[in-house]
């Protein structure tokens, strides 16, 4: 009896095992997702690869911020306003270009390609974001949401040593 039970767990482990391993690795090319949802319970979702950092005050300065080779990418089911744009219920996609160690802009654009390379005429609204340094630099790029209040997501960017963020506001 005890070989047979032996036999029966090997073989189900060697049938099994190539679906576990493969579910896995399906789930790190789908990245990661950030949500922030309104008091209407209409939310915005950002999806990113979250590429190792180095441990430096922040991403490449002057150059557009596609982690794992490819664009974030940008949900919302409500009409947004950043900065100054109108951001109309829809997917889209998203960069962060740091100008130096304390500028950085974030950008959604109207294109939605995720491996297309940035087209500055395509952006649809551009946001200043603000920065502070991390207590402990980050090993990971990380995006995720703050609910600030009425009306307000903040979306916040960790790279290395400084954080970023910029507030989206439900029209």
């Amino acid at each position: 009896m005890r070989p047979v039970l032996v036999c029966a767990v090997l073989l189900s482990g060697s049938i099994l095992f190539p679906f576990t391993s493969m579910a896995q690795s399906s789930d790190n090319s789908q990245g990661e997702s950030a949500i922030c949802a309104f008091e209407d319970g209409k939310q915005l979702t950002a999806r990113y690869t979250p590429v190792a950092t180095p441990h430096t005050d922040g991403p490449p300065v002057g150059k557009v911020l596609t982690p794992g080779g490819s664009a974030m990418t940008f949900f919302t089911e409500t009409d947004l306003v950043l900065g100054q744009s109108t951001i109309p219920t829809g997917g889209y996609t998203m960069y962060l270009i740091p100008a130096n160690r304390k500028e950085w802009t974030l950008i959604v654009s109207k294109n939605t390609a995720v491996g297309a390379k940035y087209d500055e005429k395509l952006d649809l609204a551009r946001g200043q974001m603000e920065t502070g340094q991390l207590t402990s630099p980050a090993d990971k790029m990380s995006v995720y949401f703050g609910h600030t209040g009425p009306k307000k997501c903040e979306i916040n960017v960790d790279f290395g040593k400084t954080r970023g963020w910029v507030t989206f506001m439900e029209k």
